[in-house]
């Protein structure tokens, strides 16, 4: 990890309690959903963090506790810098505080989120589904969503998969 990077990772380590590692030459930064507004807000004002250049969600099922980590990607342009910020997310109630008033672009990234994993953000100001149409049900990223495939046919499972198809009848 660079230098700069972690003295960035002490400080919040020692500001926020947070929990820090390594993976690949990447930091990665375990934050409680309740801190990560005032979290964005110290990194954009006091570390130079001024983009949020990514922002998704990790589905850990059948795991429940946490299923789900909310997972921004930041930048500091300024100082050629990027930080993973991740945030554990119970899979009963998968609800994180919005950082759309940090972040403007944090807005769209998290209907994303809504649509395709079901994470909820308190206090989005517009929560409607961006992605799917408003009468879908379900969340098509998360690992327990039915993929209603059919079955690939192939020379050794041809006979099998030829005798479930529905032909017409004539």
């Amino acid at each position: 990890m660079e230098n700069k990077l972690e003295q960035i990772v002490k400080a919040l380590q020692e500001k926020f309690a947070v929990q820090g590692e390594e993976f690949r030459g990447e930091a990665h930064v375990f934050v409680r959903a309740e801190q990560i507004v005032e979290v964005l807000t110290w990194l954009r004002d006091q570390r130079n963090f001024e983009l949020l250049s990514a922002m998704t969600a990790v589905d850990y099922w059948p795991q429940e506790e946490p299923r789900f980590h909310v997972v921004y990607q930041l930048t500091s342009v300024t100082n050629n810098l990027s930080l993973m910020l991740r945030v554990p997310v119970s899979g009963s109630q998968p609800e994180v505080p919005t950082a759309s008033g940090v972040f403007g672009n944090a807005n769209w990234r998290e209907r994303e989120i809504i649509d395709m994993f079901g994470v909820r953000f308190a206090g989005h100001p517009d929560p409607r589904r961006i992605l799917m149409p408003p009468d879908w049900e379900g969340h098509p990223l998360r690992k327990d969503y039915p993929l209603g495939y059919e079955e690939p046919q192939f020379t050794f499972n041809y006979e099998e998969i030829d005798l479930r198809k529905p032909y017409a009848k004539e």
